[in-house]
């Protein structure tokens, strides 16, 4: 009995990770209850169980944002669930468990896990000793040097009932940041090693069970029908039987196992995909049809298939194939040479084929490219195509795209016959000519043994054909695999958004932002966007962007929200410079409207919350309010509960504006940008945007991108852009005075105030 003082120090450890239920109550996540909703958490803010997460987090060297932490449950304490995924959210890898006293005496160098104590508080687990029977302890709150404290099993069940979360750095060779090759999928199969290898001790047990059938025929033959002998075959029947019923339940074991393993590959390749696809950056979408991405993305389909279909009972067959190749030489040499000539044959005419059919069906990709990203930009612009009568144009350019995707397919199908012409005549040779060949051999045979034994080479070489051919083929299959690998790694393997989620600072955003001799190009262009442009903006204040179209006012907007990072020049938020900040940080605490917003399928009250966790319909409500969207959101028939159809065509343009305006609030960021937000607005609903722009900017930088100068008078300071410079930057009133192009603008879009005599009358219209 290891003698250690446990009562103080136990709950001492306890107390200090989370001294009383008022504290823990912060834990639930100062994030919840700072600025509402999901305002800045102070380090001292943070109750334990976040702290236990943070101090494991950086010993892995990852830094989780208090921010982000969002309790999905109901409970006064964070969930081990909802802190799990934050740190998956974080990038890390994590698991909430429930484990027992043995398990944790298994935890001894791997580095911190935490536990969740009965309380509401935390603590770290930092090694054990299963000789000694204690684990070790550490309060969250305790120095990185300080000493853990050890505990045994009874009086750690005091305090802690198996909750616990497990983390560790999610950087792996299989990761998200992992390029989608042929070796990444290799790697993918090689973690299911353990199910695999069941599978391959299931398959050499049946393969080495095929040889008794065609050795019991061969013994009928020889000895009991030569002899009659009746004992020997009551003695066979009952082998059979014993092998029948084995054979049965391996297999139907071995195809559970299977399906288990194809599933598991099956979704660990979607959830890359589509974490892949939303770490592309805006500029891959920008440049690249929707039905283009989609159709290479589908090639995913193709991948997943073959490895769960065609690479896995090839792999199958090839342990079949390493048991009865031998027997099959056993029982006649000659014949078993035939059998491995013919399929020789077989795979020197498909590698002969192999580059040709690569070419061709290099075309029948490119053609169905085309025809996705023609299906799929008339899906997306179908309301341009029905407003602007463009049915026959679309349907002329659908069919034009149809015709070149058949030729292709069908000149590829027309050369790919041939080597299964060729083929074909051998395999019917390893088949029929083996047996013709063996009956010739068994008239010539005096002791009358080939007889039995030629029934068992035939038995045993159709199981030997299948996989010799199918292992042939392989290579043919593989040819249009590696050729859709290509095709979803041209997607796939583009360079990512530069932050990922556990890198970058996570500064406490204020608002401040400077631009300092700030260049920046879009990619295939010589004209700078933006050229040496500097300004300031004090956190906030109401700042206002204006010029003519392409001056730059939306490209500043871009840069801001880190969409594109390769400028020249500073871009600084609060001091620190923009490409330092983590991204998903940086975007937390950004708001953004667009002039053309997207509302996704689902409530409204869905919509405007975003699907982010701990966020609630008063949340939403308030939301709401601020955006001046309540009004006509309580007069819809189900209120905050009114189903959004895929396009909204149950709103208007000013209420999804509206909508969009409140989804960009929900979380009360600190810097809202509103990108020509305003200008698809019919005058009632901009007025009550406009009315609301004071509320909605107490607290925060609000940055106004407009062409709308009427918009822009309450500003605090109006930036003048033009042709990418900065022309002027002052208040309405001012560059009224000095901007002559503020002037003109302003003056273009006010001639109706000072247009006295008005124009001329127009001549009324008549009924003829």
């Amino acid at each position: 009995m290891v003698n250690i003082p446990l009562n103080a120090e136990v709950h001492e450890v306890s107390i200090r990770a989370g001294t009383a239920a008022d504290a823990t109550s912060k834990a639930a996540g100062a994030s919840e209850v700072g600025r509402s909703p999901g305002g800045p958490a102070e380090f001292d803010q943070v109750g334990p169980r976040l702290k236990a997460m943070l101090r494991v987090a950086r010993y892995h060297g990852v830094e989780l944002d208090p921010n982000e932490f969002r309790a999905a449950s109901a409970s006064p304490f964070p969930s081990a669930t909802d802190l799990s995924e934050w740190a998956q959210n974080g990038g890390m890898w994590a698991r909430a468990v429930r484990v027992r006293w043995s398990h944790l005496l298994r935890f001894q160098e791997t580095g911190p896990v935490v536990l969740l104590f009965s309380d509401g508080g935390a603590g770290l687990l930092t090694g054990a000793s299963a000789e000694r029977n204690i684990v070790f302890l550490k309060s969250a709150d305790a120095p990185d040097d300080g000493e853990s404290t050890a505990v045994d099993e009874l009086r750690l069940s005091q305090v802690w009932t198996g909750e616990a979360v497990l983390l560790r750095n999610a950087r792996s060779y299989v990761s998200a940041d992992a390029p989608f090759t042929l070796r990444w999928l290799t790697e993918l199969v090689r973690l299911e090693s353990r199910p695999l290898r069941d599978v391959a001790i299931a398959s050499f047990t049946l393969s080495v069970l095929t040889i008794l059938p065609p050795l019991i025929v061969m013994t009928v033959v020889n000895k009991v029908l030569q002899f009659n002998s009746v004992s020997t075959l009551l003695l066979l029947s009952a082998i059979v039987a014993v092998v029948f019923a084995y054979e049965t339940l391996l297999g139907h074991a071995r195809r559970l196992i299977i399906n288990v393993v194809g599933a598991r590959l099956d979704t660990k390749l979607q959830l890359h995909v589509f974490s892949r696809l939303l770490r592309l950056p805006l500029d891959y979408f920008e440049r690249h049809p929707a039905g283009e991405t989609m159709y290479h993305l589908a090639q995913v389909y193709r991948i997943r298939e073959f490895l769960t279909g065609k690479l896995l009972s090839t792999f199958l067959d090839l342990i079949t194939l390493c048991v009865l190749l031998p027997v099959m030489f056993y029982i006649n040499v000659k014949l078993a040479w035939i059998v491995v000539a013919c399929a020789a044959m077989i795979m020197l005419i498909i590698l002969a084929f192999l580059k040709p059919m690569r070419r061709r069906y290099q075309r029948v990709i490119d053609a169905e490219t085309w025809k996705s990203a023609a299906l799929g930009e008339t899906v997306v612009g179908i309301k341009t195509v029905k407003a602007l009568g463009l049915e026959p144009q679309r349907k002329a350019l659908w069919d034009e795209r149809v015709a070149e995707a058949g030729r292709a397919r069908l000149a590829f199908g027309q050369f790919a016959s041939w080597p299964q012409t060729l083929v074909t005549p051998i395999e019917r040779v390893m088949v029929l000519g083996t047996m013709l060949i063996g009956a010739y051999l068994a008239m010539n045979d005096s002791s009358g043994y080939m007889v039995g034994g030629l029934f068992a080479f035939m038995m045993i070489s159709q199981r030997v054909a299948q996989p010799l051919v199918g292992l042939v083929r392989l290579i043919e299959d593989y040819e249009e695999v590696g050729a859709a690998i290509g095709e979803a790694a041209s997607v796939l393997n583009r360079p990512l958004e530069t932050s990922s989620n556990s890198l970058g600072l996570r500064p406490k955003l204020l608002g401040e932002v400077t631009f300092s001799d700030l260049t920046f190009s879009y990619i295939g262009t010589k004209t700078p966007a933006l050229d040496r442009v500097s300004f300031h903006i004090p956190a906030g204040t109401m700042f206002g962007i204006v010029g003519r179209s392409g001056s730059g006012k939306s490209t500043i907007a871009r840069l801001l929200q880190g969409i594109n990072r390769d400028y020249s020049g500073f871009l600084k938020l609060d001091g620190v410079d923009l490409k330092e900040i983590n991204l998903r940080h940086l975007r937390h605490g950004l708001g953004v409207v667009l002039q053309d917003n997207f509302l996704f399928r689902g409530s409204i009250r869905d919509n405007i919350i975003a699907g982010r966790a701990g966020l609630t319909l008063s949340d939403a409500m308030r939301a709401a309010h601020l955006a001046g969207a309540e009004e006509f959101i309580e007069r819809m028939p189900n209120g905050y509960d009114t189903y959004i159809e895929e396009g909204s065509p149950n709103l208007s343009g000013g209420q999804k504006q509206r909508l969009a305006i409140a989804r960009a609030l929900i979380h009360d960021p600190t810097i809202l940008i509103l990108d020509e937000a305003t200008s698809a607005l019919d005058p009632e609903s901009e007025a009550v945007v406009s009315a609301n722009l004071m509320r909605i900017a107490s607290g925060r930088t609000m940055i106004i991108v407009s062409h709308r100068l009427s918009s822009l008078t309450d500003c605090d300071q109006i930036l003048v852009m033009e042709q990418g410079k900065v022309l002027d930057v002052a208040s309405h009133a001012i560059l009224l005075e000095r901007c002559a192009v503020y002037r003109q603008l302003w003056s273009q879009q006010n001639r109706h105030l000072d247009n006295r005599g008005g124009r001329p009358a127009a001549v009324p219209p008549r009924l003829v």
